[in-house]
């Protein structure tokens, strides 16, 4: 007799939030995967026009733990957080974890990040991507050119990779920081989380987690462009250095602090 499958880990306090936008077929497996891991499983449809939408919303229909949250237009990643930030600080969320909704992703690592974040509520629980043969070399080494600027632009405040999406946020503290300004709403949102966050004393929890890389073949989507995108990531690394240098003061006395 087989055995029966573990009932997922469920929370009133922490959901997974997967933004999604023209995914392909990939979703669907990024959602099973993660249902079986954690309940609630909420999904952000980004405007999407690919058909996965319909499919979703029908498999919310027959799944209690699964809610899909659509939005008319895209509006970029950050964009899709932050509405279902707004909607999860409505429901007495206190947390969530992002995860892209592609596969990239290890679904398996979600409770050990939600354990870390219950252990640690005033933290973020950043996901380090441990990248095997699947990942383009070129954005291996070009994400070091990011981290290294997250990093100075928080004095080295303990953020393992600014880009990898795959981390667990407190709502009211990312709510706060977007609500603030227009920016961090589309690529630019992860990196940009990361920092503003140390900024304001959420200190960062590191956890590795693997990353695959799919191929076109395998069903793998990439919505990143590289010259629109490194464009984007030049300029909110621009702003950030400038709000660095107005907030360095006060990270110093932090960093000293710390020893």
């Amino acid at each position: 007799m087989t055995p029966a499958a573990a009932a997922p880990l469920a929370s009133t306090t922490h959901l997974v939030l997967i933004p999604s936008y023209n995914p392909g077929p990939k979703v669907f497996d990024t959602v099973q995967s993660a249902l079986a891991e954690w309940a609630p499983i909420w999904v952000v449809v980004d405007g999407s026009d690919d058909g996965t939408a319909e499919r979703l919303a029908a498999m919310a229909r027959s799944e209690p733990n699964l809610r899909v949250l659509a939005l008319p237009e895209n509006r970029g990643k950050g964009a899709a957080v932050l509405y279902g930030l707004h909607e999860a600080a409505a429901q007495g969320f206190t947390h969530v974890l992002t995860m892209d909704s592609d596969g990239q992703h290890p679904a398996h690592r979600i409770g050990a990040f939600m354990h870390a974040s219950a252990a640690a509520p005033g933290a973020m629980v950043l996901g380090r991507p441990l990248f095997d043969a699947s990942a383009p070399i070129v954005r291996v080494k070009g994400r070091r050119i990011c981290n290294w600027w997250a990093n100075l632009e928080t004095l080295w405040a303990g953020i393992g990779d600014s880009l990898f999406g795959f981390r667990v946020y407190p709502v009211q503290a990312l709510l706060d920081v977007m609500q603030g300004q227009p920016w961090m709403r589309r690529f630019d949102f992860d990196a940009e989380a990361a920092v503003r966050l140390c900024w304001r004393g959420i200190p960062p929890v590191n956890l590795p987690a693997a990353v695959r890389y799919f191929r076109a073949i395998e069903g793998g989507v990439s919505h990143f462009r590289y010259g629109r995108d490194n464009a984007l990531l030049t300029w909110m690394h621009t702003r950030l250095l400038l709000g660095f240098m107005i907030r360095f003061p006060l990270l110093l006395a932090r960093r000293v602090a710390r020893r």
